[in-house]
């Protein structure tokens, strides 16, 4: 591995990573080896972290695998960087007491940054008021309903001063990358991405997409593009031709395309990513009925409810009635 550009022999930065219970192992994975790569490439400590819980106990992840921490999330806290990873069900983890923690510790950091859900905490302590944050693109509505003081964008992460947010666990990646280039240098940053063979870095402003198409991009691009006018017009959804049209091509090569790439036909695929989304507003949201009809491209809420119904065995209704959101982020699977 090729060593970065040399970094100017400072402290190295202090990191506080606050994990708690239901996170993605992915996310935690996302903020801890970026570090570690930077430590490695440097030759030296240009991080040191310590990971903590809210309670002091070992946090047990999404993955079913129990995470040992350093301690307890607690007063008094001081350091370059703090970082809180949330996931599913944030009201059984956390309370009062850890969002008054929060606020204080907040004070005595350079940069506070919430990923996945951990931007709820940093919106419900008020650290978010009038500026701007991102949520996991499932939650972006509710995320904005939630807290009307804040400016919500569906960008991949967001900085704006020293708090920072992040939608999920391959932009805190990216995040992880941007707060490398910024504090250490973009030949450091590059070296740890390749570390990872990771080539696709995102700047903060990059959307997050509803399909992430991995591959696809590079090895079929018209496929590629496709669907990403799919997800542009699920409002508005349009016949198959019309697809084709858009994207000057004939409809036998667009037929072609998702036979080949995908093993489906662009209607159904269409259908089923409009349905996709509706689930998760369904399911995960307090969105009215009519509204996620009309959002997703139907014309009446009975053509949606027949729609689902045959997509998911069950009605709209019932699937919500079967799945009530907790505040926070609830279990989505």
């Amino acid at each position: 591995m090729r060593m970065a550009a040399t970094i100017e022999k400072t402290v190295p930065i202090e990191v506080i990573v606050v994990v708690l219970p239901e996170s993605s192992i992915m996310s935690l994975a996302s903020v801890l080896d970026p570090m570690r790569a930077a430590n490695r490439v440097a030759g030296r400590a240009v991080f040191r972290w310590r990971l903590l819980s809210a309670d002091g106990q070992a946090v047990k992840l999404t993955c079913d695998i129990p995470i040992p921490v350093d301690g307890r999330f607690s007063l008094p806290l001081a350091g370059d960087l703090l970082l809180v990873i949330g996931g599913f069900n944030l009201d059984r983890h956390v309370g009062k007491r850890f969002l008054a923690a929060l606020q204080e510790c907040a004070r005595h950091f350079d940069i506070v940054a919430g990923i996945e859900s951990g931007c709820w905490l940093l919106g419900r302590s008020g650290l978010l008021n009038e500026r701007k944050a991102t949520a996991h693109w499932e939650e972006l509505e509710d995320f904005s309903q939630a807290f009307p003081a804040l400016t919500v964008i569906g960008d991949r992460f967001v900085t704006d001063g020293k708090y920072w947010t992040s939608g999920g666990a391959s932009p805190t990646f990216d995040m992880m990358l941007h707060l490398i280039t910024e504090r250490l240098g973009p030949a450091l940053a590059l070296d740890v991405a390749s570390i990872f063979v990771y080539d696709q870095m995102h700047s903060p402003t990059d959307i997050q997409p509803f399909v992430s198409l991995g591959r696809i991009e590079a090895r079929d691009p018209e496929l590629a593009g496709a669907i990403r006018l799919m997800e542009r017009t699920l409002e508005r959804p349009m016949t198959v031709a019309a697809l084709a049209r858009r994207l000057a091509i004939s409809q036998r090569k667009l037929e072609l395309l998702f036979a080949r790439g995908l093993s489906i036909s662009p209607g159904a695929y269409y259908l089923r990513l409009r349905l996709q989304v509706a689930h998760r507003l369904v399911r995960d949201s307090g969105v009215p009925m009519r509204d996620i009809a009309l959002r997703c491209g139907f014309d009446s809420l009975s053509a949606f409810s027949r729609a689902y119904r045959r997509e998911y065995g069950a009605s709209p209704l019932k699937m919500r009635g079967a799945n009530r959101p907790a505040s926070g982020r609830a279990e989505s699977g």
